[in-house]
């Protein structure tokens, strides 16, 4: 074949084989990147601890509609059907006469009732709504502490790979100063205690690549358990993006109002309060009578002895009146237990309402003061690093030993440490507050999400030298 033609066919099939690369999909055994979004849209699918709580507001449900069948008609049909064997033993002129007569007997009734005066039911009517109300709240509650836990697992996992790549550098400048201290002893001008200090601290370094390693790993499963699905990395926090939109804490006495009115826990122990309130009116309602309207139609054959193979039909229609006189005074008891319960929802009420005011305090202070720690650690990072340059020069002029280079490594290692302590906790502690207050929602989490970055940590921790 002639040589142009060779090269116009490589071409030609190189060309082919790019464009079927570009248009097959992507394997489908690859797992995902993953970020935010996606983690919590996988969680809203697989947590467990979330579908429990959806099956319970579900069952939650229904009680509105069990509570309000009891007030609407209740209609009934009963059939029977029997073999019966009558025997009767008479005197007929002062002679004893016994019969023996074998027939069949059969009833039909058809019953409508229609409650009109029924205390207790209405009273277990508003009962049902509050019981409603309070599993509507625990779902809330429970999908918004998924999002707390996420988060939390999500920057544990950050944090731990972040700390992992702060050893390896850290790793790599004692590695560099430790063949510096050799080739100044080799060459006279340096001491062995030198070479055994930058060995100590890389001893150390080992140690805690170890322990980094670990909670990498911890981390990465806890993420793991919560999406229920794998992949392969995850998206990092972008400094810039943080500086630039930071976490709003705003005024505490607004988160306090927010919370008070929004918050789930709030709204579930006020939902509870009311049900309390409803078993006290249902208790004290059984000393009330109740009417119903009751219809009635009966198609009898042969139904008593004395209209054998005669067939009847009945309809009736009237009014039931109950009165309860005396119950042992189970009527009395369940009054006292109602109105001791009703007492112990109001203080739970109350001491929630304390210990949610306090968290608030809690999670408003690690947002306003995480802030002014990140500023200030993003200043001792830069102070930090400008004094390892500077020890750097002046060991290399004679001015510095290796101990202050390793001393100034040690302190950039652990501000950029802090920073990133500092940002994460800031973060995790806007959620709890937004979650205290129950003004979580998807677009809180979008906000967060846009502050990460595109790139991405590797799958597998990296190794440390």
């Amino acid at each position: 074949m002639p040589r142009h033609r060779l090269l116009a066919a490589r071409l030609a099939l190189g060309t082919l084989a790019a464009f079927v690369a570009c248009t097959l999909p992507a394997r489908a055994d690859t797992p995902p990147r993953l970020d935010l979004d996606r983690a919590w849209q996988a969680a809203l699918a697989n947590d467990a601890v979330l579908r429990a709580a959806r099956a319970g507001a579900e069952s939650g449900r229904e009680a509105v509609p069990l509570a309000r069948a009891q007030l609407l008609p209740q209609v009934g049909i009963s059939w029977t059907r029997n073999k019966n064997e009558l025997e009767t033993d008479t005197r007929v002129a002062q002679v004893p006469v016994h019969t023996r007569q074998d027939y069949y007997s059969s009833t039909r009734t058809l019953t409508i009732r229609q409650p009109l005066i029924q205390p207790v039911q209405w009273a277990t009517l508003r009962q049902a709504g509050a019981q409603v109300v309070e599993a509507e709240a625990l779902l809330v509650q429970t999908r918004q502490q998924l999002a707390t836990r996420l988060v939390e697992a999500y920057f544990e996992l950050l944090l731990a790979d972040e700390q992992i790549m702060l050893i390896q550098a850290q790793t790599e400048a004692h590695t560099s100063q430790l063949d510096a201290a050799r080739k100044s002893f080799a060459a006279g001008s340096g001491i062995r205690t030198e070479i055994d200090e930058a060995q100590a601290r890389l001893d150390l370094d080992a140690a805690q690549a170890l322990e980094a390693r670990q909670q990498s790993q911890l981390a990465r499963r806890r993420l793991q358990q919560l999406v229920a699905e794998p992949f392969s990395s995850v998206a990092r926090l972008d400094p810039e993006r943080l500086r630039r939109a930071p976490p709003e804490a705003g005024e505490l006495d607004g988160w306090l109002a927010l919370a008070e009115e929004n918050s789930p826990e709030m709204q579930a122990l006020r939902a509870r309060l009311e049900a309390a309130s409803q078993e006290l009116a249902k208790a004290r309602a059984r000393h009330l009578p109740t009417l119903d309207a009751v219809a009635q139609a009966n198609r009898g054959v042969s139904d008593n002895i004395n209209r054998i193979d005669t067939r009847s039909n009945q309809a009736s229609i009237g009014l039931q009146f109950n009165l309860a006189l005396y119950s042992g005074g189970a009527v009395d008891a369940a009054v006292r237990q109602a109105r001791a319960e009703l007492t112990r929802a109001e203080e739970n009420l109350a001491v929630q309402r304390l210990d949610l005011s306090l968290r608030l305090h809690r999670e408003h202070r690690g947002v306003t003061e995480g802030l002014l720690r990140i500023k200030a650690l993003e200043q001792a990072v830069a102070s930090a690093a400008q004094l390892s340059v500077s020890s750097r020069r002046a060991y290399q002029a004679g001015a510095r030993t290796t101990l202050d280079v390793l001393n100034a490594e040690q302190q950039l290692h652990a501000a950029r440490r802090d920073l990133a302590q500092a940002r994460y906790a800031t973060l995790a502690a806007h959620v709890r507050l937004q979650v205290l207050a129950g003004a979580f929602d998807d677009d809180s989490l979008a906000r967060l999400n846009a502050l990460l970055e595109s790139g991405v940590f590797p799958a597998t921790s990296p190794a440390i030298r």
